[in-house]
């Protein structure tokens, strides 16, 4: 019998309670698993290391590849990053693979439509790189990176998962009307990629128009690839048209690597009390074994599961704490449905799913032309935009760039600018080549130095046009 090496890490709050429900579970099955206990999160934050992840933790990951692993608790608005975003980064695992499906004895208002959709979430990129600046004392910025590399392994890997699973369709959401370049290549990348899968059906739904649908009637999408940020919110929705996060399993997919988890949080005012829904971590425990080949004893617990639901084995987070199963009987109920099969209920087969390889070179999509055509100027300044604006004409009369306009928060103010704007200190002043003709980067730093030397200069971005297409967007108002 082949034995797998799993590092599993027990988590923070409920964490504990939800992974030996699942190791019991996975046991029970008689699959061979030798599991190697790590931690992260909490007790690591407080023992200083302020990555929450250890040294020790990060080796048996190396070397297992495989990890099952229960909710961590992170700082809220302070401190620390997330240990749950350090893991996935760590081990570039960069596909967030949400299933979601109805379930018996669970009655939600979508009872009966048969929901049983998949989230593939973008999951290292985006606004999730966690890159933040104070451009100024009272205005925040966030960077948001989308790269060519990481939109094509993520749809690449939507489409082969929907292979896995004999799957129809796949959905492309996005916020592509608004953001462009960022969320524009997400989807021109799906546009791209999706005639090479003839067999599946490929559409694009703006964003919040892929809420509203989920919430009026979601048993129309099937697979939803997305951005990060995208991702992590709709896939909550999705999560709770099904009856919660109790039963919200996960996988956090890289080449070579995988980590399987809950959606659901550490919920510390539950923890040791007997009271908390295994289930995600028990359908994450399934995922699991169908990424190591074990599809049978997958298939085995999620028919235990559903039979358990359908026998009227609900927890406290469906018909209330008072009144729920222990989370200790309903994993005992589970074990003992095993090679039980739910009357009316069906499982997936599934295949491996074969990952993208896709090239590991840094400049993955050169271009044939790169030319720098101004530049924007970032302004700390609580000048108007009219003072603002004629001095920083004067300071560029001679330089080889113009002011063109000054924006704030993306609204143009100048010049003839909105006078309803109530402008913050923090001022995007665009400078374009006076002659047309491309400039060279050290000049719009030049006069960002002459700017400097009367006003407070915060940021400096170059104005690129790539393979003669702007690689910049324009402000509300400007022509």
């Amino acid at each position: 019998m082949t034995r797998h090496a799993v590092t599993v890490i027990p988590g923070d709050g409920i964490g504990p309670e939800c992974v030996h429900a699942a190791i019991d579970v996975v046991n029970a099955t008689g699959v061979g698993i030798d599991w190697i206990e790590q931690h992260a999160g909490e007790r690591v934050f407080k023992q200083g290391i302020a990555s929450g992840v250890p040294q020790d933790t990060i080796d048996s990951i190396s070397q297992t590849r495989v990890v099952l692993k229960g909710p961590l608790g992170t700082p809220v608005g302070f401190g620390e990053k997330s240990a749950n975003v350090t893991l996935r980064k760590l081990f570039e695992t960069f596909a967030n693979i949400r299933p979601v499906r109805e379930l018996p004895g669970v009655v939600t208002p979508y009872t009966g439509q048969g929901i049983d959709l998949v989230v593939v979430r973008e999951n290292v990129e985006d606004l999730y790189a966690g890159i933040e600046h104070m451009q100024t004392p009272d205005v925040a910025q966030c960077l948001k990176l989308i790269s060519a590399k990481g939109s094509e392994k993520i749809v690449r890997v939507a489409f082969e998962f929907a292979r896995s699973e004999g799957r129809k369709a796949v959905t492309c959401a996005t916020k592509s009307n608004i953001m462009k370049l960022t969320e524009g290549e997400l989807k021109r990348t799906f546009e791209r990629i999706a005639p090479e899968y003839p067999d599946i059906r490929a559409s694009h739904v703006i964003i919040d128009n892929c809420a509203h649908q989920l919430v009026k009637k979601p048993a129309q999408f099937d697979v939803i690839v997305t951005t990060n940020m995208n991702g992590d919110i709709i896939s909550d929705l999705t999560s709770a048209l099904v009856g919660g996060l109790g039963f919200a399993p996960s996988a956090n997919l890289g080449n070579g690597i995988a980590i399987f988890e809950a959606v659901h949080g550490s919920a510390p005012k539950y923890a040791g009390k007997d009271v908390i829904n295994p289930t995600a971590v028990l359908l994450s425990g399934v995922m699991m074994l169908k990424y190591l080949g074990e599809f049978a004893a997958a298939a085995d617990i999620e028919h235990a599961v559903l039979v358990t639901l359908q026998e009227g084995r609900l927890t406290g987070d469906v018909v209330g704490y008072d009144k729920g199963v222990r989370t200790g009987d309903y994993t005992r109920h589970v074990i003992a449905n095993l090679g039980r099969r739910a009357d009316g209920w069906t499982v997936r087969s599934a295949q491996p799913i074969r990952m993208p390889q896709v090239s590991r070179d840094p400049v993955f999509r050169p271009a044939a032309t790169k030319d720098v055509v101004g530049a924007d100027i970032f302004v700390e300044s609580g000048l108007s935009p009219a003072e603002l604006g004629g001095s920083l004409e004067a300071i560029s009369a001679t330089a080889p760039l113009t002011l063109k306009m000054i924006s704030n928060r993306g609204t143009k103010v100048y010049p003839d600018g909105n006078p309803n704007i109530d402008c913050v200190s923090h001022h995007r002043c665009r400078f374009v080549s006076r002659s047309g003709d491309p400039i060279r980067f050290d000049q719009a730093l030049d006069l960002a130095r002459r700017i400097n030397e009367t006003h407070e200069v915060c940021h400096v971005e170059r104005l690129l046009r790539i393979n003669g297409a702007d690689g910049f967007t324009k402000a509300q108002g400007e022509d």
